[in-house]
């Protein structure tokens, strides 16, 4: 069984293994520093659906189906699957795992979704109750667009601050027995105020709640930022990251040489409108399946720590003036046991 560390932080005694993963991305994806990274890019932001709440649940279908494939196995092989989205009611997730046939965990903890998903699924399946399990998150540039602020066709100016939400899904799949990486534990995340009340600055509100999730577990673990190849964040975007070095740095942590930002990272910010970065439960859970669980899979890196962001507000809180609370959960993903 896992086991308790510390208040919301534990170690697997028997670390889960990855099987399989794939990332699926749009067509603006597709098109930056990462775009060679992803299973598959898709330029119809419609993804031949009628609307982009639809689309979006493609995507997701999609990157599943390839991580199964990848994994030789049928949907039928997947004890529980673990998923969400930013979608009202994650009916993304929820139209997914209907035409999957898959028991659902349904989550929502925005941009942190597919950490915490990570997090419950390795649960579930060390302590036996599923052979296999899978975390599965997506987003939609529009369908975000749509909810959370203004429609499209209003040509709304966006502010420096802001983040540009990823058109994109990743899905992991997980097993008790077979795989090259594995998690090996985690932290469940607090939730941070630092009464930001900006949607257009979800980084800054973010970002505290990263450092928070990443002290707690370097203290409770007795480990040091250099005993780990990276420490990946998502989605902080360039000013969120910036904000968290400094956050870390008064306290006495330096994470300076192993940080890497998934939102930062996405996009080219010289050549694409793209402002800070990218965000969504899309942006974290591609970026990771694209490029850093291959990284981990070909022994380039061995030891990471794995923490997604979530900026948890809603149109209605916002609207009632209400800050924006946040989370981040971290997952510890080794190459194999330490020593």
């Amino acid at each position: 069984m896992a086991e308790r560390i510390a208040r919301g932080v534990f170690r697997m005694e028997a670390p889960v293994k990855i099987k399989s993963y794939a990332a699926v991305v749009g067509e603006k994806e597709g098109q930056g520093p990462l775009g060679s990274c992803f299973d598959e890019v898709i330029a119809d932001s419609h993804f031949g659906r009628e609307t982009w709440e639809q689309a979006e649940t493609q995507f997701q279908l999609e990157a599943m189906k390839l991580a199964l494939a990848k994994g030789a196995l049928d949907s039928t092989d997947i004890d529980v699957i673990c998923a969400g989205d930013l979608i009202n009611q994650c009916i993304g997730s929820a139209y997914s795992a209907r035409e999957l046939a898959i028991p659902f965990f349904g989550l929502y903890g925005a941009c942190s979704t597919i950490a915490e998903g990570l997090l419950i699924a390795s649960v579930l399946t060390e302590s036996g109750i599923a052979q296999y399990s899978a975390a599965v998150t997506s987003s939609h540039f529009s369908t975000a667009e749509r909810q959370f602020r203004f429609p499209l066709s209003y040509g709304g100016q966006r502010t420096p601050t802001a983040q540009w939400t990823c058109t994109a899904s990743g899905a992991v799949i997980l097993s008790r027995t077979e795989g090259s990486a594995e998690v090996a534990g985690g932290c469940i995340g607090n939730i941070a105020d630092l009464n930001v009340t900006d949607i257009n600055n979800m980084g800054s509100a973010m970002a505290p709640a990263a450092a928070d999730t990443i002290i707690r577990y370097l203290s409770a673990t007795g480990t040091a930022p250099r005993d780990y190849d990276l420490i990946i964040t998502g989605d902080l975007g360039i000013v969120g990251s910036r904000l968290l070095l400094d956050i870390l740095l008064k306290q006495g942590v330096d994470i300076t040489a192993q940080h890497r930002d998934c939102g930062a990272m996405i996009f080219d910010p010289e050549k694409q409108d793209s402002h800070c970065g990218g965000s969504g439960c899309g942006c974290s859970a591609s970026v990771l399946c694209g490029h850093f669980l291959p990284m981990l899979e070909h022994g380039e890196i061995r030891n990471i720590l794995f923490a997604a962001t979530g900026a948890l507000m809603s149109p209605m809180s916002l609207q009632q003036g209400e800050t924006i609370p946040s989370v981040s959960h971290l997952v510890h993903i080794r190459k194999e046991q330490l020593c």
